[in-house]
């Protein structure tokens, strides 16, 4: 199996999305004003500037904010993902836990309403925001525990709930989701700038939409919780909650319209098309005949590596003698429904659904990888695959059906490349960015 193409493809499009260029893009500071996106901004109105956020990719977008502004950060706080941390002068890194959320994180998040509550119409506050928000940015409702938010993102994840599904019921949870964010810091000027990791770029679905109005409500929260007949298994108290909510006896997270949001902008900074395009341009850069076949890859990780197989095989079967390599690129979020107790994430789930998919077919490599580094709770961050390797697993009698089944990719992985002493796992530590996953076929003779 030849990976190194693809690894090189991988890269480069991780280069087209780093935050700290994307920042650099997008955000100037000339002659007394600051421009984002073409929206210009007169410093001379604010006697202080401070900086907030919240994702795995805040660190370098911060680091990329200070340079900008230099001494005038007046104070700031981001809460990132442990281990995702940057060198930073003028603001402050709390680290906390994803995906499910920790004390740190709570810690964090009050430390950044403590900067919103002493804010005022003179202030301009800078809002960064990454993949990972939702439970790095947590406040949950004074009637709940951590524990209990806990418990029901788990209960979600493991059913195979889609993010948009999570954050609904998230945002109707917390104190500072769902355009509550921009509520606290008004009468403030808010700028908000995203680095996207949901399809479509909803903005808010990204990080649950703390600074922009919501158009999920309690009975949508409500409705997400009995699609996976979780309703019996969340915690009393969150069941309460969103009671309460749908009685209107807590109000709605904010729809629009309201005084705070007309001080309040938010731009997108970068996303997964920007990946693909990139890793587009690096494959044909290598002679490779390219194609994007989607930006919105959804479903279960299984179906969809599935959809991917025969898309790899027809592209196979057409090849003909003398024609270029082809490469297929794809990128989105799956899901996976847990049912086992093994081990694993939606990356390297897929990847081994993948192997199943074009067992013995010569020609066909792949490579599926969350671009930030991490597949779920373990330190690789996706896997790449080909005809061959479950041919490989044969030899050394490991059976990828068990694996699949105990949802447990990542010792299925892990033993392989042990005993064969081959490098199927893709590990390549945080990578400072996260705009959701990227696959990437090689098709050749």
């Amino acid at each position: 199996m030849n990976s190194e193409h693809l690894i090189d493809i991988f890269n480069f499009a991780l280069m087209a999305v780093d935050p700290y260029r994307a920042i650099l893009k997008k955000v100037k500071v000339a002659r007394g004003r600051m421009i984002a996106d073409e929206q210009e901004y007169n410093l001379d109105h604010f006697d202080r500037i401070v900086v907030i956020g919240a994702g795995k990719a805040t660190s370098p977008m911060a680091r990329a904010i200070e340079g900008i502004f230099e001494v005038r950060i007046d104070e700031g706080i981001i809460i990132v993902k442990y281990g995702h941390t940057q060198l930073l002068r003028r603001i402050r890194q709390i680290e906390g836990s994803h995906p499910l959320s920790d004390l740190n994180g709570v810690r964090g998040t009050k430390d950044v309403m403590d900067i919103l509550k002493r804010a005022d119409k003179k202030t301009l506050i800078i809002c960064l925001i990454s993949g990972g928000a939702s439970s790095l940015l947590v406040s949950p409702f004074e009637d709940l525990s951590l524990e209990d938010k806990r418990t029901v993102t788990e209960l979600l994840l493991k059913a195979g709930a889609t993010i948009n599904e999570l954050n609904a019921v998230r945002k109707h949870l917390s104190n500072v989701k769902g355009g509550r964010l921009a509520e606290m810091a008004h009468p403030a000027t808010l700028v908000t700038l995203v680095l996207s990791d949901v399809i479509g770029d909803r903005l808010d679905v990204i990080a649950s939409g703390p600074t922009v109005p919501d158009s999920t409500t309690f009975k949508d929260a409500i409705g997400v919780l009995r699609k996976y007949k979780l309703e019996d298994k969340i915690p009393v108290r969150v069941a309460k909650v969103l009671k309460d909510g749908l009685e209107g006896k807590i109000e709605e997270t904010p729809k629009g319209g309201e005084e705070f949001f007309k001080k309040t902008r938010t731009f997108i900074v970068g996303g997964i098309k920007e990946a693909l395009d990139a890793a587009k341009e690096k494959a044909q850069s290598m002679g490779f005949a390219t194609a994007i076949m989607t930006s919105e890859l959804q479903g279960e990780a299984r179906e969809a590596a599935r959809d991917l197989a025969a898309r790899a095989r027809e592209a196979k079967n057409t090849l003909g003698s003398g024609d270029k390599p082809r490469c297929l690129l794809s990128g989105g979020e799956t899901t996976v429904t847990v049912k086992g107790n093994g081990v694993g994430g939606r990356n390297q789930e897929l990847a081994l659904a993948f192997a199943i998919e074009i067992e013995g077919r010569k020609g066909i490599t792949m490579l599926s990888a969350g671009t930030d580094g991490t597949d779920g709770p373990t330190e690789a961050t996706g896997a790449i695959v080909d005809g061959e390797t479950l041919l490989l697993a044969g030899e050394y009698d490991l059976d990828p059906l068990f694996y699949l089944e105990n949802n447990d990719s990542y010792h299925f992985f892990k033993r392989l490349d042990s005993l064969s002493r081959r490098k199927h796992h893709l590990i390549t530590g945080p990578t400072g960015t996260n705009v959701m996953d990227i696959q990437i076929m090689v098709v050749e003779e």
